[in-house]
């Protein structure tokens, strides 16, 4: 998921969930050799052959939680190096670019932003796309006044990611549905259609 780029912060209660990943190193190589990515993703594939349903399930849920927890959703990608949703919301950005998230605020946003990773902890074994969506929690979390604690940190993430597995659950068939809209590049409406229709 992607809103936009902010500051870093303190990493600490990350590093743990960042190891292992993928998502970050195949972004950077794409973006300085992009001939070496394809070669990167072919040896991911056989490691994960379901990489490109791994990608969809990860996309759709940050769609299916922002749709509804009420964000707006402007796009999205399921492109290998590219997968991204976007959102948008003035009053939110605002915020955001000022560095004055509420605790409301922020509280939707992790639950956005852990949605991918729940998706993918529910369905498999290892998680591979969790640093995108870590690092976009950290950055909001970057930008809340007033600041929280480690401890407020780890038990935000927690909350979210079990909030956002929860929605999944009691939406599978929306989530379902819109993975396959997803795949099929359907528009935005469309896969406002697709929720609808399965719920």
């Amino acid at each position: 998921m992607s809103i936009e780029d902010l500051n870093h912060g303190d990493w600490g209660f990350f590093v743990p969930y960042l190891i292992g990943s993928i998502s970050l190193i195949v972004l950077a190589v794409g973006s300085v050799a992009p001939g070496l990515l394809q070669a990167a993703i072919g040896a991911f594939s056989t490691v994960f052959p379901d990489y490109q349903e791994r990608i969809a399930r990860h996309e759709a849920a940050h769609f299916l939680v922002a749709y509804l927890i009420g964000l707006p959703i402007l796009g999205y990608s399921l492109d290998i190096g590219k997968e991204h949703v976007n959102l948008i919301d003035e009053q939110l950005q605002k915020l955001i670019y000022s560095g004055k998230l509420d605790g409301k605020e922020l509280d939707r946003l992790a639950v956005v932003s852990m949605a991918g990773l729940a998706a993918e902890g529910l369905q498999y074994d290892k998680v591979v796309g969790q640093s995108a969506d870590l690092f976009t929690l950290q950055r909001f979390i970057n930008r809340t006044k007033p600041q929280l604690s480690k401890d407020q940190q780890q038990n935000l993430t927690r909350w979210a990611v079990l909030f956002a597995a929860s929605l999944l659950k009691n939406n599978k068939a929306a989530h379902e549905a819109l993975m396959s809209a997803m795949s099929q590049k359907a528009s935005v409406l469309g896969c406002i259609e697709a929720i609808e229709n399965a719920s």
